[in-house]
């Protein structure tokens, strides 16, 4: 598998290319952290469930809170520390009794879910990753409060890295799931698929879960064979993102096409088609006859369409 990515690349995408240093190091020194944490240096991301808090400064929104900005909200259901920028630590917390409608309520607050903010661009750039960073891990606190191993209750420890059980001394980490999304080529065109949860115009590539003992190369072949029919052969790796919803990894990749028949899987898509350049460059730029489009520039997804737009099949070498 080829690597055509490079360093800063990541950045594009968004939810990748964090500014925070996570500074592991510090997770189990609870005196630490807590000076960190009380420092008026220090700044708090704040969620309600799956939605974000937001201040609204005039027509601008404002997703960090200041120490004595987050006590306000009172206790904190999980809190974990993110890292560090600069000198100044990043932590995130999930409300405990705040509900979303009465914090919608407030005129000086807004509450939005992470993708609504990404594709809105409701908050400055910088605040995506550690937000998508934030999301991912309370979301992995929220669902794994008690042992998979015992069944006991299992408590958060490593300044919300791990979760503890008591009973049998078992130790939880966050995980995150690889998801391969790819590209099937052959020559000047590819393919690209429906689901039933798209918006009614949108194409966009093919994905699916990494399974056990399975290499990205092998994931990215067998995904494709399954959902469109299509054998490929060259695997060439382009970027990855960060894609909390709930917690995953999008590896993106292009992939040899090397039959042409199409046989779709209904249970995974509903619609797949062939697509040349030319037609890809105008739903890109939002001006196909037929209003036909790609997902939005937030999703890795478009930057691997546009990659094969602008460089035809050199994205396979």
């Amino acid at each position: 598998m080829s690597n055509r990515s490079e360093p800063g690349a990541s950045s594009r995408y968004a939810f990748a290319g964090s500014s925070i240093e996570r500074a592991a190091v510090w997770r189990s020194e609870d005196a630490k952290l807590a000076d960190l944490g009380a420092s008026s240096r220090a700044g708090f991301y704040l969620f309600a469930g799956d939605s974000v808090l937001l201040k609204r400064d005039g027509q601008k929104f404002d997703p960090l809170f200041s120490s004595a900005e987050a006590k306000a909200f009172g206790q904190a259901r999980e809190s974990v520390f993110l890292g560090i920028l600069g000198e100044d630590a990043r932590f995130a917390r999930s409300l405990a009794s705040a509900g979303v409608e009465s914090l919608s309520a407030r005129p000086d607050l807004k509450v939005l879910d992470l993708r609504s903010i990404a594709v809105q661009g409701a908050v400055a750039t910088e605040h995506l990753p550690p937000l998508a960073e934030a999301k991912a891990l309370l979301g992995w606190h929220l669902k794994h409060g008690f042992c998979a191993n015992c069944g006991a209750a299992t408590t958060l420890t490593q300044a919300g890295w791990r979760r503890d059980c008591p009973s049998c001394k078992t130790e939880h980490f966050p995980r995150t799931d690889p998801v391969v999304i790819m590209l099937p080529i052959g020559r000047e065109r590819c393919v690209l698929g429906r689901s039933p949860r798209f918006p009614e115009t949108m194409w966009s590539c093919l994905a699916g879960f990494t399974e056990p003992g399975e290499s990205i190369e092998e994931a990215v072949r067998r995904e494709i064979h399954e959902e469109v029919g299509i054998l490929c052969a060259r695997v060439t790796y382009f970027a990855s993102q960060p894609w909390p919803f709930p917690s995953s990894l999008m590896i993106g990749c292009h992939a040899e096409a090397i039959s042409d028949r199409i046989a779709i899987d209904q249970n995974e898509i509903e619609e797949a088609r062939w697509f040349d350049r030319e037609e890809l460059q105008l739903m890109l730029a939002l001006k196909h006859p037929q209003g036909l489009t790609t997902p939005p520039p937030i999703a890795i997804a478009h930057h691997i369409i546009r990659d094969f737009v602008e460089r035809g099949a050199q994205v396979l070498e």
